[in-house]
């Protein structure tokens, strides 16, 4: 059995390092809305509905936006912003308010039960290496029916990246891009989640993918006169003749794919 990295402990022992911590407001807007619809029932049912925002950086602002997105779905919602740096922790207080509180803490989860974790820009910083056991890690913390949503985008929140996890496994892969600033759908690898973006080479799935959703998309070039929605649309639609899709149209209008983690995961 391959043996995992250790993660690196930091203080009070809490597992992992600091990053370098910049955000931006609105950076993880996409993701935010996506977690609000695609795991509504989760928040809905649960009977602890707290929701970790791990590694919020040097600025709260995320772990607020959270709490005012999810609001909706469910009121009483309280969200833990959880940094590994105290130094981080201690600057965020100002921002504590009911529903929300910041502590020290990192893929341990601060010993806490989530029924849901958003970790964004957070494992990019890492070795691919280290993305099994920080997975792990955080699995074991979930309770039934409790999610992980980990990934990144760019600073400005336009591209990026996340993969949908339960207690036991990867489940999906989203893609996304601001279709006002789209080029070619490809565009996205340099944002791809530290599990696969190694891995946009020949022979392995996710190059395979993201080479046919360029093809789609040139397919579609007379499209582009009805603007990149439609076009976006009619890829998707193209593409998911041969690959799993998950999603509903109403995400593809938002520039967005979700296939199978199966058909992504890594060759090898």
């Amino acid at each position: 059995m391959t043996k995992q990295p250790r993660l690196a402990a930091g203080r009070a022992r809490a597992l992992g390092f600091a990053t370098r911590g910049t955000t931006n407001a609105n950076r993880l807007r996409r993701m935010d809305n996506w977690i609000a619809t695609r795991l509504r029932p989760q928040l809905r049912d649960a009977a602890q509905p707290l929701v970790i925002d791990l590694g919020y950086g040097e600025s709260p602002i995320t772990a607020v936006e959270l709490l005012s997105r999810l609001r909706p779905v469910r009121p009483d919602v309280e969200v833990l912003g959880l940094e590994i740096d105290p130094a981080r922790v201690a600057a965020a207080a100002g921002a504590e308010r009911p529903g929300l509180s910041f502590a020290h803490g990192g893929f341990d989860l601060a010993g806490r039960q989530p029924v849901l974790v958003r970790a964004a820009n957070v494992l990019r910083q890492y070795p691919e290496q280290a993305v099994p056991a920080a997975w792990a890690t955080m699995q074991d913390r979930l309770p039934p029916g409790g999610s992980i949503v980990e990934g990144t985008c760019d600073e400005l929140g336009r591209r990026g990246s996340w993969v949908l996890l339960d207690a036991e496994r990867p489940l999906s892969l989203t893609l996304f891009h601001k279709l006002e600033s789209i080029s070619r759908p490809s565009d996205v690898a340099g944002r791809l989640v530290k599990a696969l973006i190694h891995r946009n080479v020949s022979g392995e799935p996710i190059h395979a993918l993201l080479a046919a959703l360029d093809a789609a998309w040139d397919l579609h070039a007379p499209l582009a006169a009805f603007g990149p929605r439609q076009r976006w649309s009619a890829m998707v639609a193209t593409v998911a003749r041969c690959w799993p899709v998950l999603d509903a149209p109403a995400r593809h209008r938002l520039g967005e794919i979700t296939i199978a983690w199966d058909a992504v995961r890594p060759a090898r």
